[in-house]
């Protein structure tokens, strides 16, 4: 019997989730637009509209899944995630855990640091939204999202890389991480094996901000999946041009990586709070970072760079389907 994996819809075997993006936003918010409401409210119906546009523009590629790795600190609604796939028929799956310290939301669970729980507490939260739901959305999470520091793994983040271990020894829950400005791959690997992790169901994430190929190599070298899942973001967060990140993804294709390398565009399709305009030159260079921008304008270099079909679909299809049935 196959393997499944929990949707926001409910389980579905891990070899029909068909052509895949291993990393995209719905709905997300920096931790602070709560308290923005008067300028920046939530109004689901218009942000379901603008979902339901965004997975119907997936879904004109063959996109049949959509891992949304959304922190629980940062706007995770799994409730309006459910609506969006009931909508559209696509298969959503959500996410348990928290973002980096410099952009999540570290006092809550460093207070419970200072009362001894705070490791355990993260356990249970993992155990709790990976086998019996989410709130009371009956919704269960499909991935653990891990997230480090620019060049450090600090103390606080290391807590929820622990905890993440010991959750995916009891479940076999996938482990999807965020990287900060291109550090940091080799060393989530190492720290999630130390712990007991299975390299074969962790995606060291945002590894696209580092054009080094030797930097994916090391991380590679520790049997974990890695995704550039950031095309379309150019000059900010520290990234890199997507023609540099080609360079970078062909010469690891041709090394023979591509069954073990994920791509994707980490959208925010609906930024929750007080909606905003990028200044320029930002907005001009970040005009390609929507969820067609891999059909339409990465791949077709691919191709002509001699990227076959086979491998575009063990990219898409056969890697996360091995993902979620290791």
């Amino acid at each position: 019997m196959a393997k499944t994996v929990e949707t926001v819809l409910g389980p579905v075997p891990a070899d029909q989730l068909g052509k895949t993006l291993i990393h995209e936003h719905f709905l997300f918010g920096y931790p602070g637009f709560q308290g923005d409401v008067t300028r920046g409210p939530f109004r689901e119906d218009e942000a379901l509209r603008v979902a339901i546009e965004a997975a119907e523009k997936m879904k004109r590629h063959g996109v049949q899944t959509v891992v949304d790795p959304t922190p629980n600190d940062c706007g995770r609604n799994p409730a309006f995630l459910r609506r969006v796939a009931e909508e559209t028929g696509l298969n959503i799956i959500c996410a348990t855990g928290y973002y980096y310290e410099g952009e999540g939301a570290p006092p809550y669970f460093k207070f419970r640091q200072l009362l001894g729980t705070a490791e355990d507490d993260i356990y249970d939260m993992f155990m709790a939204e990976l086998t019996e739901g989410i709130a009371d959305t009956g919704i269960k999470a499909g991935v653990i999202k891990l997230a480090s520091s620019k060049g450090r793994i600090t103390e606080y983040e290391k807590l929820f890389f622990r905890a993440a271990a010991r959750a995916q020894k009891e479940t076999g829950a996938v482990i999807i991480t965020h990287t900060q400005e291109g550090t940091m791959g080799p060393e989530q690997a190492a720290y999630l094996l130390e712990h007991g992790a299975d390299p074969k169901k962790i995606v060291i994430g945002h590894m696209c901000g580092n054009t080094d190929p030797d930097y994916h190599r090391r991380t590679l070298a520790y049997g974990v999946y890695i995704a550039f899942d950031r095309f379309g973001i150019q000059g900010m967060v520290g990234a890199p041009t997507d023609k540099e990140r080609v360079q970078t993804l062909l010469a690891l294709l041709r090394d023979g990586y591509a069954d073990r390398i994920m791509l994707s565009h980490d959208t925010v399709n609906l930024w929750l709070g007080r909606p905003f305009t990028l200044p320029e030159p930002f907005a001009e260079m970040m005009i390609n970072w929507h969820v067609e921008h891999l059909f339409v304008n990465i791949l077709p270099v691919l191709k002509n760079e001699g990227i076959s079909d086979k491998e575009l679909e063990q990219i898409f299809i056969r890697n996360p389907a091995a993902l979620f049935s290791a």
